[in-house]
């Protein structure tokens, strides 16, 4: 399995969140997730200030491989995003953890990220996953 850190949560369609001390929620895309895209050639990001809701549409990555969606982990407002990505779509593939981030949220309700897998459940999801469907699972 790809590296993990055990201290941010997982949604099963491959999203991480990190909450920080500021109360908001960070947002990126798993090491898996960006392996299985290949190359990220572009990331549309969701808008600042844009209301989302958890386990909805809130941003696309396109790579040479698909574009795929990506979801919000928790629901709340957007309050920052990643201008990086735009001209260096790159950083999610080699820093998916750090500087590779998408987009910040406030969360309305952060009891959501309860809900989230913790790094030992998304491994084994991940796995399972990669068995069921020979490993071609999209972000």
């Amino acid at each position: 399995m790809n590296e993990l850190p055990g201290e941010l949560a997982y949604a099963p369609t491959h999203e991480w969140a990190r909450l920080d001390d500021d109360g908001r929620v960070v947002v990126g895309i798993s090491d898996y997730a960006q392996e299985q895209l290949g190359d990220v050639v572009y990331v549309e990001l969701p808008e600042l200030d844009q209301d989302v809701a958890a386990a909805e549409e809130s941003a696309v990555v396109e790579s040479v491989k698909a574009a795929s969606d990506i979801y919000a982990p928790v629901s709340g407002t957007v309050v920052a995003l990643n201008d990086a990505l735009a001209d260096a779509p790159e950083l999610v593939n080699e820093d998916p953890y750090g500087r590779g981030w998408f987009f910040a949220i406030e969360p309305s309700d952060p009891s959501q990220l309860e809900d989230l897998l913790d790094a030992s459940a998304y491994s084994e999801h991940c796995e399972s996953a990669a068995q069921d469907d020979g490993g071609d699972e999209d972000a």
